[in-house]
């Protein structure tokens, strides 16, 4: 992520320097070619670019990242179960709305969770 004072620069020197992109990447050591691209299409378009970055809206909807969690905690908290019998979503997403909506789950247990002393080693 760049900030808007980074981006502005990049244009107009890719600008500046007839819009030549490896030139521009080579001065100032960044963006991306596709990213220089994309800034510059924006600044034609606008005449600016935006402030800051848009946040892309959610693949899945409330209801469904809550139906999710919920198969989840009502059907043995298996993940891989949860994900066969809906269909969605991937792994790390349903286990990041899970600690997002039950923080309280996020605990990990390491070591005996019976709390009981090893036997000693013979």
């Amino acid at each position: 992520m760049y900030s808007y004072e980074d981006r502005i620069r990049a244009v107009k020197l890719y600008i500046k320097l007839g819009k030549r992109t490896g030139a521009t990447i080579r001065q100032l050591g960044y963006p991306t070619k596709n990213s220089l691209k994309s800034w510059h299409a924006e600044y034609e378009r606008c005449l600016d670019l935006p402030r800051g970055y848009e946040n892309s809206k959610s693949k899945y909807s409330l209801a469904q990242r809550e139906k999710a969690v919920g198969h989840y905690l009502e059907y043995g908290r298996n993940i891989a179960a949860t994900i066969k019998a809906l269909g969605y979503p991937a792994r790390d997403s349903l286990r990041a709305w899970i600690y997002e909506m039950h923080p309280e789950l996020h605990t990990r247990v390491v070591g005996r969770s019976d709390g009981l002393a090893r036997p000693p080693a013979v």
